[in-house]
């Protein structure tokens, strides 16, 4: 084998580390550290010939084998343990046509760096919330964020994708050339092969009236209630996400709210700027909150507003379901949980899925919950190993509790290692065609560490 790696190593334009290297720790280190997985090679390709290479090097000697982006994947899927790691997170090349306002972006760009680049145009890719996510794995598995009532998800923006599949062939995927496939990466995950390029169509939006406004928690059947209602009726212009959370105790938050544990409201209003306070008179009015830093802010200010709050190498713990409606029991849930947040970096989030996203049908690609309204995910956040127990406890709790009101399945995005029954509730319908590409496009399942679509 230490032959084949020096073969390996000559052939390709990136890096090659091992064990024994000195920044083996750095280059294994994921965004939840609550994961400890210590892999044999790991090959930092530089494009997509080295992709070639590295799968077929894996094939080859039988390597088990784990596709990183971004390395967020909650589950930390992005490691495997003794195997091989294709790491894409130096491919990071943007390429921004303003004329037809469109965008072909490498694997291992992060949101942060996508939305400036697209900013420089007035231009953003709808997409997540945390600036360090890398859009590989956000994409492939849908891709929900402040953009998604006006643009729909990710993946109802992505054009065209080029992808190494498990026999070392580079393909493109569209809707006229393997059109099969196309379907199958729009929420599918990692399951059918390296893609290597994206091309999106990106938004005219710029700067945009947006931040948090929090209640007090003995405000917050009020506040979920008028929640619901506001979006239920709002045009795509106006998103919001509802959370319960322990406010920071750190500037600008002021210090009387400090470590309080309170329920708001993150805002994103993209319409005309002169229209802004209109709409947000009746939010205001409905109870005046305890903080508003709702303003003009550009794009990217918003797109990274979480990153210092959540930096990579925190102890994470994922649950997460699909909320038909906010009933009031599940709203008694959801207090009785969110008022006993265990530490200050946990929190639970509501993303809308509705607005843009419903203009597509569950089975137009493969993610198949836009009869939802909600996406919830619980996580647990810590930076200290002594807490995960804790963290973990919580989520579980909270998980289980809600579980009598929720639809079946999550987002893949947010689930842990939860086992085959859960996948395929979370995919529904589409399970099974998705069993069947795999079978055409990975019949070996070589492609496995990931939310596992098992061959068909």
């Amino acid at each position: 084998m230490r032959e084949e790696t020096t073969q390996l190593k000559h052939s390709v334009k990136g890096t090659v580390i091992m064990p024994e290297d000195e920044n083996y720790d750095e280059a294994r280190a994921i965004y939840n550290a609550m994961i400890d997985k210590k892999p044999s090679i790991i090959v930092k390709c530089k494009d997509e010939e080295d992709v070639i290479d590295t799968v077929n090097f894996a094939r080859k000697n039988n390597l088990e084998v784990s596709i990183r982006s971004g390395g967020h994947n909650g589950a930390g899927l992005a490691l495997v343990e003794d195997g091989l790691v294709i790491d894409l997170s130096e491919m990071k090349n943007i390429d921004i046509d303003p004329q037809t306002n469109t965008a072909i972006i490498g694997p291992g760009n992060t949101l942060k760096e996508i939305d400036a680049a697209t900013h420089e145009f007035g231009l953003a890719l709808p997409s997540g919330i945390i600036g360090t996510t890398g859009i590989g794995g956000i994409t492939l598995g849908g891709g929900l964020g402040y953009l998604s009532r006006k643009g729909g998800l990710t993946i109802d923006n992505l054009l065209e994708c080029k992808v190494v599949l498990a026999n070392g062939e580079l393909v493109t995927a569209n809707s006229e050339t393997n059109s099969d496939l196309f379907w199958a990466l729009r929420g599918g995950g990692g399951n059918f092969g390296v893609v290597v390029s994206f091309k999106f169509k990106l938004l005219e939006i710029k700067n945009v009236y947006a931040g948090p406004m929090f209640w007090p928690l003995e405000k917050a059947t009020e506040a979920m209630e008028f929640y619901d209602q506001i979006t239920k009726d709002a045009s795509h212009d106006l998103y919001g996400f509802f959370a319960f959370l322990i406010v920071p105790p750190a500037e600008p938050f002021p210090k009387e709210l400090w470590n309080k544990n309170v329920c708001g409201v993150l805002w994103n209003y993209t319409g005309p700027i002169e229209k802004a306070e209109e709409v947000f008179e009746p939010i205001r009015k409905f109870v005046p909150p305890i903080l508003d830093f709702v303003s003009e802010i550009p794009m990217p200010a918003l797109n990274t507003m979480f990153d210092t709050l959540m930096p990579p190498g925190m102890q994470w713990y994922w649950r997460a379901h699909y909320i038909k409606e906010l009933t009031p029991e599940s709203i008694k849930v959801n207090i009785k949980h969110g008022s006993k947040i265990p530490t200050m970096r946990s929190t639970t989030h509501l993303y809308p899925i509705d607005g843009a996203v419903n203009d597509v049908g569950n089975e137009e690609t493969a993610w198949a919950h836009r009869d939802a309204r909600w996406a919830q995910v619980i996580v647990g956040v810590d930076p200290e190993p002594e807490k995960a127990d804790e963290i973990t406890k919580w989520c579980k709790d909270y998980f289980d509790d809600l579980k009598p009101h929720a639809m079946g399945g999550a987002y893949v995005n947010f689930m842990m290692e939860e086992g085959q029954e859960r996948i395929k509730s979370s995919y529904k319908g589409n399970y099974e065609r998705l069993a069947k590409i795999k079978a055409k496009y990975d019949p070996e399942n070589f492609f496995h560490l990931n939310q596992n679509i098992k061959p068909g």
